[in-house]
């Protein structure tokens, strides 16, 4: 099933803000020198997502822009669940040999550890087998609540949750997830206690939101968010996110709010399997930037409110070891 191509059509896109994103270009990688021809038949991409929706239509996307350099079809798979750790089980299941690749959120690899809650039997470790390739966008955070919450401000809903402890209910995408991330680096640095309550995945997290199950709620920013806070079905207390969103020109950053450390944002990539060898995973990452500086690829993430991002394997690894050590810092249910 083909994921739907997303335009948010609710005002300037994030990118009337900013310059055309100039990408790094990593070192020059020639192709493989094996023996054997690569890629030597179709690959596969799992997406750790369900099909529809802004991740979903930016993997297809770029599953397509990779079968076009490399000359094979990219055969594209959905295997949602457990945070993105579904998908990577079964990438480090497959053989190392650079024909699948996997797109998901560097939460698996970050969060995990900070959390003590079970994330369900997986007999892989994501830090020991699975690589990172390339980043690919990062995706801004909301903080949402329904409408019949009175509290209109981040600061008055603050105040509501010391006022009442353990009254005020948070739902997010999931155990491990950025959007928990938030709200344990809200609850630790502000000294409230806000009730997390986990879904399996975002679907049903935003239909019990809408229907007043819960009074907070966190979610990456997509196009079904924003129409929803645009018709008053939800209500934005605050980002997280570089910059304020255009779309959202009201809405304040947490680093604004005096949260840096939950100021955060989902970023999306490519991984492998351990073992691939490392000339086929340069050639990846070098297809996947330079379609990245594509003028019409960059818009199709920034029409969206997302950033493209690129750079170099060793860059990408090094921003899920800063995160990670971040989150572990920090205790989350």
């Amino acid at each position: 099933m083909r994921g739907a191509s997303v335009a948010l059509g609710l005002g300037p896109a994030l990118g009337d803000r900013l310059p055309a994103r100039t990408l790094p270009s990593p070192s020059p990688s020639q192709p493989p020198s094996h023996s054997e021809p690569w890629p030597a038949r179709p690959m596969h991409l799992i997406v750790a997502y369900p099909p529809g929706g802004v991740s979903d239509d930016t993997a297809r996307a770029l599953g397509q822009a990779i079968g076009i350099r490399l000359k094979v079809p990219v055969i594209v798979e959905n295997r949602a669940g457990a945070g993105g750790l579904t998908a990577l089980e079964s990438l480090a299941r497959a053989a190392p040999d650079g024909h699948t690749l996997a797109y998901c959120a560097i939460s698996p690899l970050v969060f995990t550890p900070a959390s003590s809650a079970p994330m369900g039997r997986h007999d892989f470790d994501p830090h020991r087998d699975v690589v990172p390739v390339v980043s690919v966008m990062d995706t801004p955070v909301l903080v949402l609540a329904h409408p019949s919450f009175k509290p209109a401000t981040f600061a008055a809903m603050l105040a509501a949750a010391r006022a009442a402890p353990g009254r005020l209910r948070w739902a997010t995408s999931g155990h491990a997830t950025v959007g928990h991330m938030v709200l344990a680096q809200i609850r630790a640095a502000a000294g409230v206690d806000i009730i997390h309550v986990p879904y399996k995945g975002g679907g049903q997290q935003l239909t019990d939101a809408l229907g007043g199950h819960f009074e907070l709620l966190s979610s990456n920013v997509a196009a079904q968010q924003l129409q929803f806070v645009k018709q008053g079905r939800l209500k934005a207390l605050a980002i997280g996110s570089p910059m304020r969103l255009p779309v959202l020109p009201d809405v304040p950053t947490l680093a604004e709010l005096g949260f840096p450390d939950a100021n955060l944002v989902s970023t999306f990539g490519l991984f492998a399997p351990r073992g691939v060898p490392e000339d086929r995973l340069r050639l990846i990452n070098a297809v996947v930037n330079e379609t990245l500086r594509q003028p019409d690829f960059q818009h199709r993430i920034l029409d969206v409110s997302n950033l493209p991002t690129g750079g170099s394997q060793a860059a990408f690894a090094a921003r899920i070891a800063k995160e990670r050590e971040r989150a572990l810092r920090v205790p989350a249910d």
